[in-house]
């Protein structure tokens, strides 16, 4: 007789009490999906450079209205809670003090992928629309592109535009963001 051993999935309270408890520190790059403790790649020079040119670009663009978030936990659900390079969620008076901005709460999640582009594109993206994140944006280091997703729906975005680095990007989430591709890349 063969013995199989069964995962059993880590909540988001139990996640959290790890990192209370010391168990997991803000030196360890890891996240939550889907009740597992996933290790995130490293972040290179060109992936730093592009999340503090965007953080720029977007703070310029959308002033006060609401916050970019920059590499801090979005709660999908009791079993996932990732981290994306950024967020911009919706404004609230504690800037989401006690809790973690869920995916009712985002406006739009944007992942910088280089090693990570098909970790992010098949697994994260995926999540994000089944919360219901109305836009994600994949910037695509490798080619030099902008992959805008909307309409979430049940387990995946119905539109997927790719934009390339003399592209406009406007955001279907904010009406008055609008970026060149160009500038994300620093062309």
């Amino acid at each position: 007789m063969t013995a199989h051993a069964t995962l059993r999935p880590i909540t988001v309270g139990e996640y959290a009490r790890m990192r209370e408890a010391g168990i997991l520190t803000e030196d360890d790059r890891v996240e939550l999906i889907a009740g597992e403790i996933r290790q995130m790649s490293p972040i290179g020079p060109v992936h730093a450079s592009i999340v503090r040119r965007l953080t720029r670009l977007l703070a310029n663009l959308v002033g006060n209205a609401t916050s970019i978030s920059v590499q801090n936990p979005i709660q999908l659900d009791d079993y996932s809670e990732p981290i994306p390079d950024l967020a911009i969620p919706k404004p609230r008076d504690d800037d989401y003090a006690s809790r973690h901005p869920g995916g009712q709460d985002t406006l739009i999640v944007i992942e910088v992928a280089d090693a990570s582009a098909d970790y992010d594109r098949k697994e994260k993206i995926p999540r994000y629309a089944s919360a219901g994140i109305p836009e994600a944006w994949l910037v695509d280091v490798t080619n030099q592109a902008i992959e805008q997703y909307t309409l979430p729906g049940r387990s995946r975005y119905q539109n997927m535009r790719i934009l390339e680095w003399d592209d406009p990007l406007t955001s279907q989430a904010i009406p008055d963001l609008r970026i060149e591709v160009a500038q994300v890349f620093g062309l």
